[in-house]
């Protein structure tokens, strides 16, 4: 784990994002974060949060799946090359001081501004949700508390929550106006590819809709999913000239495919009716199959390590629990807060 006694070492700015544990990561996560997380943790302190109260707000009702849920979590980040060496995985419920925190950062913020956030109406179409627990409607004010507790500079996320850090950016504003300046207000950092279609060809891959290509997935899987993927609803015949732009399968040879001659090829022969779908198909799932190789080849080795990925999390979760102890402090401190509890008798 990093050392972060500051003796010695450069400080670095701070990155907080993270995941609910309610299913397997896809490629989705990947362009939407998690390549930007890689990148950033040789530059930046970087903190992941396992999400599980976040889970809460839509899983209240399915809890026996979390602890599962949790582990396959953690596999995913060390397969993808996420180095507890360089950044620090932590599990959310752990750090009790992070909802005493939100309690405090929800002064700030009004009803009817949390009922303007977009990723909320999302959530509750795609779920069929008519109504909203409290903890829903104020999941970005937990949001914050997690960002604000680790005093995060930077915050990689997918667009869909582009929305949700705008509001904490807001809070920590407003904390720091009306008490004295003590959170930096965090910068938001979309992926290259900001959303990745599902293969139904709706507009987002979501594990709710059940339309995503798993880091997980097989070999035989992907090739399966590659195959019933949403093309070009207008092209008929493998004859008839296609659309290359907003097609699914090539916004992922895009995102996927390191060979740009062969993407161009396929793109050009398209447009032209030159190549059917199931060839274009079949070049995608061995792109995306070769990127997941090693993926999953880590991910094989990880999970034979159960007591040393239990240590991994253990570790973070320590390290970003005393982090939390100092920022709640200061906040208390800086809301008149602490007085009697630092008062001598």
């Amino acid at each position: 784990m990093n050392d972060r006694s500051g003796k010695g070492s450069e400080v670095r700015p701070r990155v907080l994002t993270g995941d609910r544990p309610t299913g397997p990561l896809h490629l989705g996560h990947w362009v939407g974060s998690l390549e930007n997380r890689l990148a950033l943790q040789d530059r930046y302190e970087c903190f992941f949060v396992i999400a599980d109260l976040h889970a809460l707000t839509t899983h209240y009702e399915r809890t026996e799946m979390l602890p599962r849920n949790i582990q396959e979590l953690v596999l995913d980040y060390l397969s993808v090359g996420i180095d507890p060496e360089k950044s620090t995985i932590y599990l959310q419920s752990m750090i009790p001081e992070v909802a005493e925190l939100a309690t405090l950062l929800g002064m700030l913020v009004t009803v009817p501004r949390l009922q303007r956030v977009p990723a909320l109406k999302e959530v509750m179409h795609d779920l069929a949700i008519n109504l909203p627990s409290l903890g829903l409607l104020s999941y970005p004010i937990l949001q914050a508390a997690d960002i604000l507790m680790v005093r995060a500079h930077l915050v990689p996320v997918g667009a869909d929550q582009a929305s949700h850090i705008e509001i904490t950016r807001e809070i920590a504003h407003r904390f720091n106006q009306l008490y004295r300046p003590f959170f930096p207000i965090p910068e938001t950092l979309v992926g290259e590819v900001p959303s990745l279609p599902g293969i139904d060809g709706r507009a987002k891959m979501s594990k709710s809709l059940d339309n995503a290509i798993f880091l997980s997935d097989d070999p035989e899987t992907v090739k399966k999913k590659v195959n019933v993927m949403y093309t070009d609803p207008t092209r008929i015949h493998p004859t008839d000239p296609g659309h290359v732009e907003g097609n699914p399968v090539f916004i992922y040879h895009d995102a996927f495919n390191p060979d740009a001659s062969e993407v161009e090829e396929l793109k050009d022969r398209y447009r032209r009716g030159k190549v059917g779908d199931v060839e274009v198909k079949s070049c995608l799932a061995r792109a995306l199959n070769n990127f997941l190789a090693p993926i999953q080849e880590r991910r094989r080795y990880f999970a034979g390590q159960q007591r040393q990925v239990r240590e991994i999390l253990m570790r973070g979760t320590e390290v970003a629990r005393q982090d939390a102890r100092k920022t709640l402090n200061g906040a208390k401190e800086a809301m008149g807060l602490s007085f009697w509890e630092n008062s001598k008798a």
